[in-house]
């Protein structure tokens, strides 16, 4: 049997008895994510969050640039590439193993996108206790379009998004770290620690614009969800057992304890 074919019989096997692997392996944010960007990226959806603009495409778990990179291999203040559940744009991607996103000099969107279930924004980086999973992607954003100085106001669509369950957005998961003051507090005091001069212009020349013209919302998988099985019933229904397979399987998991 080839290969390809038996990891196919393996995953079909992901929620049974038989299961070789947790079932969490195939029914994850991340494969919903691929599932949903996939079906957006082929239809028009101009209404939704996520929508494709002209030659647009996707990639899931690019590499960000951070304008924070270690200086030396013993820099106490760096941090290493940002990693993308998903990036919509015109944007070029590494070649081979190599999954760093560029800017096309043309582009006109960059989105990027965060896939959670039941888990929160990751807090911190190891150097910055305060530099949570929202700010470090938002100031990544900058960064990608300072590397291809292509500035905010040629873009017609930049945006981070989170994807979340419906549940978690209407409980507040993510609503501390959204908010754009706290962005901005958040990536100054970042540029601070530095004490120089260039990063504090990075800071005023490319953040705070990118910022003031990104779309920043937390999104509900149930209304991305609803929208494709209203438009593409068969492939949407499907997904919309899919995921609630995701729900299921990726709430606590840990046996009772006797």
């Amino acid at each position: 049997m080839p290969v390809i074919s038996r990891i196919q019989e393996m995953l079909r096997l992901a929620e049974g008895n038989n299961r070789l692997f947790p079932a969490t392996i195939l029914f994850n944010e991340g494969w919903l994510l691929r599932l949903v960007l996939g079906w957006f990226s082929q239809a028009s959806a101009n209404e939704q969050p996520i929508t494709f603009g002209p030659g647009a495409t996707w990639f899931s778990e690019a590499l960000l640039p951070s304008q924070f990179l270690p200086r030396s291999r013993r820099d106490q203040l760096g941090e290493g590439w940002t990693h993308a559940d998903g990036v919509i744009g015109n944007v070029t991607i590494g070649s081979s193993t190599l999954a760093d996103v560029k800017l096309m000099p043309d582009s006109t969107q960059l989105v990027v996108t965060e896939a959670k279930l039941f888990s929160r924004l990751s807090r911190r980086v190891t150097n910055a206790a305060y530099f949570d999973q929202a700010a470090r992607n938002v100031a990544c954003l900058a960064e990608v379009l300072c590397r291809a100085a292509r500035r905010p106001e040629q873009l017609l669509s930049l945006g981070f998004f989170v994807v979340a369950p419906s549940e978690q957005i209407t409980a507040g998961v993510f609503s501390a770290e959204m908010k754009k003051a706290s962005l901005r507090e958040k990536v100054a005091r970042r540029v601070d620690e530095y004490s120089d001069p260039r990063k504090e212009q990075w800071l005023h020349e490319w953040y705070l614009p990118t910022l003031e013209r990104t779309r920043i919302e937390s999104v509900p998988w149930e209304t991305l969800v609803a929208h494709i099985q209203l438009q593409d019933p068969d492939f949407g229904n499907e997904l919309a057992a899919f995921y609630s397979r995701c729900l299921k399987f990726n709430r606590l998991q840990e046996p009772e304890q006797i």
